[in-house]
């Protein structure tokens, strides 16, 4: 595939030979190996050098392309001076691109198949329409289907309970033979769930539908575009079922909101099966509501008020996504609160703050009136169908604030040019070319704070916002679109922090001396090579496919047991008055002791706060091989005296993921 644009053979040379100083003792570097490196044509892996160029060159090629095509004038020496710079700052990590597009930008997926959502992080999508049509009554449903096969994590409500009633197809039968695309698995479940929705809609009952899988590949088969391995049609003939299972139960019913849920989580829990890279879902609904509220509480029933499926079933999906409430400033929150306590859930999502205000320095601006809800981990507002593109930038990393301050325009530029591209969803493209929504994020809080002051961080916030305005301003006018609706968030973070070797997101890291275990599969050929740098590698005692391996990582600054639950809320408050016009992601890991702190801090906060979620700290040892475990400085040196670097190994596209949740980042 050739690009639009190119970076010039002797600049990127230069960097061949570089080390970009991946983060936590190899962590970074296996990370980047096993997620982000594609096989090129020669059948060998990219190295980092390369896996950047293709990112900056699918980049300004987005831009070249959206240029030329409204014959705006593009300037090719200023684009390689500008491309040049932007691939500097990103080869050295002072900012990264999310995960999405660090695996799909300058691929066929984004400029040949015009896949454009695969660059985005996360979404949104409400039901509340789902009783205007029968199209809009599967929408929201294949909507989380199409983005979540293509790793995009996604929000959903259930606005739409009671509003259209649900009926046993009884029509003749008819066959869809099932292509083998990520759209035939789509379409697939749009005509099941039409088949029961049908009736309500135009008075004739549906078609009984039967499924034909014989083209969906087999097992085993890698998946070149998105990544992963074929599953085959398991998991989708396994969501067929368990979705019937559902609306035969509930015939000549109005749709719940456990069922609406359930259909989400279901999704979810096919597309996880079906191995793809990642992808996160949020639950969204009334904190008044008590049926929502217990959701994930498999023992209740209510003498039925929830349909009357195997709550045995319904747990091994519900885990599929976290479960928040709508709160606002006369919520009562001592309830609602010690549910939080047990398991964490639910989240509290503030819509009143969301809706009128930016920063919460500002005064209220009311920008997102039209906002529904937020992505799964909190730190974008949405509307329904939109998406947003979230870019990591990493203050400790820069040399100075003038640095760091220069480092944000191309930071800002990704995510502006992330939104030139248009999605497969008319819904979505109408929404992203009048929002502009972008998310600059700061990760590496706590690392800049224990290296300098708050005060320090306050000042590089402050005119780093409005540095990224300045270029929202000039960027905007040069490519005649308009000014993005927000423009800054902080992400909770994942891999791309681990890349960098930075704490995610604000959070501070879980003990002063720990290992961080990471999953790989034993056939993987980057196993040989861990072994021979030092590194521990044990057999995973939950996948006998899987090894796990051990970094010992020392953190030189607070951890944890230092910071109450008090400062953990304070300092996501800070960022959410002086840097987020988004949101700000944040769990607070509370001690027991600090449990029934809950209520009065949201009581307290709820005047400056977006979103927020709480998670007890689990217990060391509370299960076996934990991705956190403390250690002591002596183990910490043992381990790491052992150490040699990891050594370049070429090995298939990986793509599995982490699949547990922490208070960094929850995945499915």
């Amino acid at each position: 595939m050739k690009l639009k644009f190119k970076l010039t053979d002797d600049f990127v040379e230069k960097y061949q030979n570089t080390d970009p100083k991946f983060g936590f003792n190899g962590l970074g570097l296996l990370t980047y190996y096993r997620t982000y490196s594609r096989l090129k044509e020669d059948g060998t892996n990219e190295q980092w050098y390369e896996t950047v160029r293709r990112v900056v060159e699918g980049c300004y090629s987005l831009q070249k392309e959206y240029i030329l095509n409204n014959d705006l004038g593009w300037n090719d020496n200023k684009a390689q001076e500008s491309a040049q710079e932007m691939y500097d700052r990103m080869f050295k990590m002072k900012f990264l691109p999310p995960g999405r597009m660090l695996w799909a930008m300058g691929t066929p997926i984004i400029h040949e198949k015009k896949v454009g959502q695969a660059l985005f992080n996360c979404a949104f999508v409400s039901t509340d329409q789902m009783g205007r049509s029968l199209e809009d009554a599967t929408l929201p449903f294949t909507f989380m289907m199409d983005m979540s096969m293509v790793g995009v994590g996604v929000g959903f409500d259930v606005a739409g309970a009671q509003r259209l009633k649900i009926y046993k197809p009884q029509s003749e039968e008819e066959v869809f033979i099932i292509p083998d695309t990520r759209e035939g698995w789509v379409e697939s479940l749009r005509r099941l769930l039409a088949s029961y929705f049908q009736q309500h809609f135009i008075g004739t009952p549906g078609f009984t539908l039967r499924f034909d899988y014989s083209k969906i590949r087999s097992a085993g088969v890698t998946i070149k575009g998105f990544g992963g391995i074929s599953s085959g049609p398991a998991p989708l003939e396994n969501l067929h079922e368990q979705v019937r299972s559902v609306l035969e139960k509930e015939h000549d019913k109005y749709i719940s909101l456990t069922v609406i849920t359930d259909i989400m989580n279901m999704i979810g829990q096919c597309v996880v099966a079906g191995n793809v890279r990642r992808t996160a879902q949020i639950a969204l609904g009334n904190v008044d509501n008590e049926e929502y509220r217990k959701l994930k509480d498999y023992s209740w029933d209510a003498e039925e008020k929830i349909y009357t499926g195997s709550r045995a079933e319904r747990a091994a999906y519900g885990w599929a996504s976290n479960n928040s409430v709508f709160v606002d400033n006369q919520t009562e929150f001592e309830e609602v609160a010690n549910q939080t306590v047990i398991n964490g859930e639910p989240g509290y999502i503030f819509m009143d703050n969301i809706r009128a205000f930016s920063r919460m320095c500002d005064p209220a601006d009311y920008k997102d009136s039209k906002a529904k809800g937020t992505n799964p981990c909190g730190e974008q507002s949405l509307e329904s169908f939109e998406l947003c593109c979230l870019v990591e930038t990493f203050p400790s990393r820069a040399e100075s604030k003038a640095d760091y301050l220069r480092t944000l325009k191309f930071a800002y530029m990704v995510g502006k040019t992330a939104t030139l591209v248009s999605t497969t969803w008319h819904q979505t493209n109408r929404v992203q070319k009048r929002n502009r929504r972008i998310g600059t994020s700061v990760t590496g809080v706590t690392n800049f704070i224990d290296r300098n002051s708050l005060e320090t961080l306050r000042d590089w916030l402050q005119d780093g916002y409005h540095e990224i305005q300045k270029w929202d301003e000039i960027y905007s006018s040069w490519l005649c679109v308009p000014r993005s609706i927000k423009t800054t968030s902080v992400k909770p973070s994942g891999t791309v922090s681990l890349l960098a070797g930075v704490n995610p997101g604000c959070h501070f890291p879980e003990f002063d001396y720990y290992i961080r275990r990471v999953r790989i599969a034993k056939t993987s050929a980057l196993v040989p090579a861990l072994e021979e740098a030092g590194l521990d590698i044990e057999d995973d005692v939950m996948d006998n496919s899987s090894v796990v391996v051990s970094f010992p990582v020392h953190n030189q600054g607070r951890s944890q047991k230092d910071v109450s639950i008090w400062e953990q809320v304070s300092l996501a408050t800070f960022l959410q008055t002086y840097w987020s016009d988004n949101q700000v992601s944040c769990t607070v890991t509370f001690k027991p002791e600090e449990a029934n702190q809950i209520a009065p801090i949201l009581d307290y906060f709820k005047y400056s706060l977006k979103s927020i979620s709480f998670l007890p700290k689990l217990e060391v040892g509370a299960y076996a091989q934990m991705p956190y475990e403390a250690i002591t400085r002596e183990k910490y040196v043992e381990m790491a005296s052992k150490l040699q670097p990891i050594r370049y190994v070429n090995h298939e596209e990986d793509a599995e993921a982490e699949k547990f949740c922490n208070n960094d980042v929850c995945t499915i």
